[in-house]
């Protein structure tokens, strides 16, 4: 049983490196005959007045043996500064602890003395041996200011559990009110909130050059390029205010729907101008190949994919068995669209490297593929950025700057939407936008010249 402890932890320390601090600190869920040893509820980044409250209803334990020990099952929190140090101490106790020969009777109780529970560096807070009649109800204050994991313990061997759960965490202000936000994330909502005002004057701007002073320029990439912005600017809306009741009452109510709906139509419509771009659709030519067109057909499926996967995974918890396959599908989703949006920019860079070579125009031709390839690496840089360097910064920030990976993705976002924006803006007589008779009669005959390429 001691090395299976040992194993328990090695899981804890993986389980805890894959989870992100919660973003709803009041959750609720219910278990029945549940046979794992651990369960992972959420983690949090407490102040020197934090504290856990745990709920705990109907709970039932069923055994193959004889009789469960209560005092081998229970909750406690591990500090992500005691991981590692309680890994090490489970290892050492189990290769220190000689083998026992078994029982062929079976008549004594398994040991039990490897559980997570007897560490010393848990806090464990109770055992379902301080329950009465199936239930619990007790806060427990933390005092030493840390990022905590809260977990469930099941060292009883063979048994299922049954039982509901309610956890609130937060951290407690001055005048007596409860933060449900974790340290880190404390600044997110005026992050959010500031990222909305400043993408709500990008579409004024933005407007006013479709709409109004270049109005005769403008294509439809362009529209579709305003309704992106929307989709930003109600995101980002959405997610302040998400943000802002979480840390108020501990719940979204129901602004979580509004946040899951807008991220999933800013990544559709993001994407999609991302190809269409690539492409040169309505501002080099007016029509889109077969082969662009599939990957349209790719790329936004995958991107209803994904954002399914994110609700699902932001709505559960780690202590979801499917939690981890999730996560998972949301990853490759991801690749595989980051994959797919190069390919159009890639076709359009060789089509225009091979056509300024025969039709006499090479000046013009080379200018737009300058043009390609600045934007092919821009997007290269956006998606690596987003996609790695925020995650690195969201697992090796100290929890206090959490706050750091999503104003850095704020800002990249950004970033990139001010060069595409300005990059491909509408502008008449401009050598890359106009689409006059003969462009279109010049794109025609590329597309008849161009051979297929493949990445």
């Amino acid at each position: 049983m001691a090395i299976a402890g040992a194993r328990l932890l090695l899981l804890l320390a993986v389980a805890g490196a894959l989870a992100l601090p919660a973003a709803a600190e009041i959750r609720s869920e219910s278990f029945h005959e549940d046979p794992r040893h651990t369960i992972l509820f959420e983690k949090f980044g407490f102040s020197k007045t934090g504290a856990v409250r745990v709920i705990l209803s109907g709970a039932a334990v069923s055994s193959s043996f004889a009789r469960a020990d209560p005092k081998q099952i229970g909750f406690f929190l591990l500090a992500d500064e005691s991981l590692l140090e309680a890994v090490a101490e489970s290892r050492d106790r189990a290769e220190k602890k000689p083998k026992e020969p078994e029982d062929p009777s079976g008549a004594d109780e398994p040991d039990l003395s490897g559980c997570v529970l007897s560490s010393s560096y848990v806090k464990t807070l109770f055992t379902f041996h301080d329950m009465e009649g199936g239930h619990y109800n007790k806060s427990f204050p933390v005092t030493h200011p840390d990022e905590y994991s809260l977990y469930f313990a099941n060292c009883a061997p063979q048994s299922l559990v049954s039982m509901t759960v309610r956890t609130e965490m937060y951290n407690a202000n001055p005048d007596g009110s409860k933060d449900y936000l974790p340290v880190g994330q404390a600044p997110v909502p005026a992050i959010y909130g500031f990222a909305a005002f400043c993408y709500a004057a990008f579409l004024a701007a933005w407007l006013y050059l479709t709409l109004s002073r270049d109005r005769v320029s403008a294509n439809q990439i362009h529209h579709l390029m305003s309704a992106l912005l929307v989709a930003r600017l109600l995101y980002c809306l959405s997610a302040a205010e998400d943000q802002h009741y979480i840390r108020v009452t501990g719940t979204p109510h129901g602004w979580d729907v509004a946040f899951y709906l807008f991220q999933l139509v800013k990544g559709v419509i993001l994407f999609a101008v991302i190809v269409l771009v690539g492409t040169g659709w309505s501002f080099l030519r007016p029509f889109l190949q077969d082969r662009e067109k599939k990957v349209l057909m790719v790329v936004i499926p995958l991107q209803v994919i994904a954002n399914i996967a994110a609700a699902v995974i932001g709505e559960t918890g780690p202590f979801w068995q499917g939690w981890v396959t999730w996560n998972q599908i949301l990853m490759l989703v991801d690749v595989a669209c980051c994959c797919a949006v190069l390919f159009p920019v890639v076709w359009s860079m060789r089509a225009l490297r091979e056509t300024s070579k025969t039709d006499g125009k090479a000046a013009r031709n080379l200018s737009k593929l300058t043009l390609f390839r600045q934007f092919y690496t821009v997007v290269i840089g956006y998606l690596y950025f987003t996609r790695i360097v925020v995650y690195m910064l969201s697992t090796i920030a100290s929890y206090q700057y959490r706050w750091v990976s999503i104003l850095s993705e704020e800002v990249a976002a950004m970033a990139f939407y001010v060069f595409m924006f300005y990059t491909f803006r509408p502008a008449e007589r401009s050598k890359y936008f106009s689409l006059h008779d003969d462009d279109e009669e010049e794109a025609a005959e590329m597309v008849l010249r161009e051979e297929e390429f493949e990445l």
